[in-house]
């Protein structure tokens, strides 16, 4: 019911001046509300809008009348469908495009109905629970493993060191039983974390039954306990992330019975919103489907918790009330896990005065104190939340502040960086310029004196050789050049032998 920008606009151009005689076609009630609120244009809905906008129409068998028969009805086909129609309506718009903005339409639409969020996704919920309750079962098959392999070596240390991880820590510390002395002391009681284990350990291996063993099998189990170590290590960082989803996701509800068996409430309804829509009784016995459908069948009793035994408040109560307790438990959880499925912000105040609550109903069934009423926890939880979330908007804008400061700051340095890159290419243009000009100025003057200079008779090929320095003549040029020359050394010759003569002739006169 919101009217766009551009749909504004293309209405406030398209629509004449005039618009109270106006009659505009919409297929939505609510944008039609919306356009006559804003632009006070009548709008009609439904009926033969929907049937333009949507249908192809043609005649019918029917002969006169008109029908929904589509382009190939027989008679004079008439369509009408402006949906069908619509690339040949619009200029500059062919099918394609508009299927792949009907189709991106499409995903908005859903996207937005939806308020898709990556912060509040119980998928990863769903997997990272699966993954470690896998990972538990591998862990402690491996660590079995290892026990019973290096048990062969050393056997007193399953007694003195029960717990997995840390066996396999120690044993691949100690490797050769028989190699352990007492300056490795240091290095088990960082281990062991008890000096008095640490100690016990090296007595034992001094004085251990166990069979002795080559190199090549301590190699195998410490390979085998440093992969058993690497998968513990994931393991934890996996239940760190698993607690860092539900603080986003679920706050109320982890807050309430922990991350572990809140995981595990989601995973096995599906997802928060499933969860959300269960009754109390369903949240209560989910995880014993089994023990129920058999107490069904049998007659038998049916079962009073299923999941949610895994929280330590079962755990604490009576035997006589755990029933109350579990049943008291899924009521809270039901709560819980709607304010978190349907809440903007997400807190876990909600989920703290959940807790509050069961804890004072404990205390009512074991000493008898009454517990406050739900009213008054609620009205104070209300009144927490919105200071909290007052608080979440306020950082959150001055999130959004910084970041659009950041963003300003960045564009105004881009367009900095532009304005430096255009002056250096002016000033790089402009010098361009002024070397060109002198270049051609240094032309000017060059082909000026040669002009002015007269042109020389060539007096013979040697004079050409020298003044103009060209690529060497071939071989018939060369033989040209070179008889015109011999012929004046000879003519030069018959001159000296004239002169000679003459001067004989005149000393014989004398």
């Amino acid at each position: 019911g919101l009217l766009h920008e551009e749909l504004r606009l293309l209405l406030d151009t398209a629509l004449p001046p005039k618009r109270r005689k106006v009659l505009l076609g919409v297929g939505d009630a609510k944008m039609g509300a919306a356009v006559l609120e804003e632009l006070g244009v009548q709008c009609q809905t439904g009926g033969v809008v929907a049937e333009l906008l949507r249908g192809e129409w043609g005649r019918g068998d029917a002969g006169d009348s008109w029908s929904r028969a589509g382009p190939r009805a027989r008679g004079d086909p008439r369509p009408a469908g402006i949906r069908l129609h619509f690339p040949a309506l619009v200029r500059g718009l062919t099918a394609q495009s508009a299927a792949k903005a009907q189709l991106g339409l499409g995903h908005s639409y859903s996207r937005a109905k939806v308020k898709f969020n990556v912060h509040r996704v119980d998928n990863m919920i769903i997997q990272s629970i699966s993954l470690l309750d896998q990972l538990d079962k591998d862990i402690n098959t491996f660590s079995m493993r290892v026990r019973e392999w290096y048990g062969y070596h050393f056997p007193e240390l399953i007694k003195i060191v029960p717990e997995n991880s840390m066996y396999c820590r120690v044993a691949k510390f100690i490797g050769n039983r028989r190699e352990l002395s007492e300056e490795s002391l240091e290095g088990l009681e960082e281990i062991v974390m008890d000096s008095a284990k640490a100690r016990a350990i090296l007595e034992a291996s001094r004085s251990s039954m166990g069979m002795d063993i080559s190199p090549l099998d301590l190699i195998n189990i410490e390979s085998f306990s440093r992969r058993v170590i690497s998968l513990s290590e994931y393991r934890r960082g996996l239940q760190e992330y698993l607690r860092s989803k539900m603080s986003q996701v679920a706050p109320s509800l982890s807050a309430l019975i922990g991350e572990v068996v809140g995981a595990r409430l989601i995973s096995h309804a599906g997802s928060l919103t499933n969860l959300a829509k269960y009754p109390a009784s369903t949240v209560q016995i989910l995880g014993a489907e089994k023990a129920l459908f058999r107490a069904l069948k049998t007659r038998g009793n049916t079962p009073k918790y299923g999941l949610i035994f895994h929280s330590t408040f079962i755990g604490r109560a009576a035997a006589k009330n755990k029933g109350r307790i579990s049943r008291y438990l899924a009521n809270k959880c039901t709560i819980a896990s709607r304010i978190d499925c349907f809440s903007e912000v997400p807190t876990s105040v909600f989920g703290d005065k959940l807790r509050e609550q069961v804890e004072e109903r404990l205390a009512f069934y074991e000493t008898g104190e009454p517990p406050r009423k739900n009213l008054e926890v609620m009205k104070e939880a209300v009144v927490e939340a919105n200071e909290v979330v007052a608080e979440v908007k306020r950082r959150q804008e001055k999130k959004e502040k910084k970041k659009k400061k950041r963003e300003k700051r960045r564009l105004e340095a881009l367009a900095a960086a532009a304005e430096e890159a255009k002056e250096e290419n002016s000033v790089m243009e402009t010098e361009d310029n002024d070397v060109g000009a002198k270049k051609k100025k240094k032309k000017k003057k060059q082909q000026q004196p040669e002009e002015s200079e007269p042109e020389e008779p060539e007096e013979n090929g040697l004079q050409e050789e020298e003044e103009e320095e060209e690529e060497p003549l071939p071989k018939k040029k060369r033989k040209l050049v070179a008889e015109p020359e011999d012929e004046q050394e000879e003519e030069k010759k018959k001159k000296k032998k004239k002169k000679k003569k003459a001067v004989a002739q005149d000393s014989e006169e004398d």
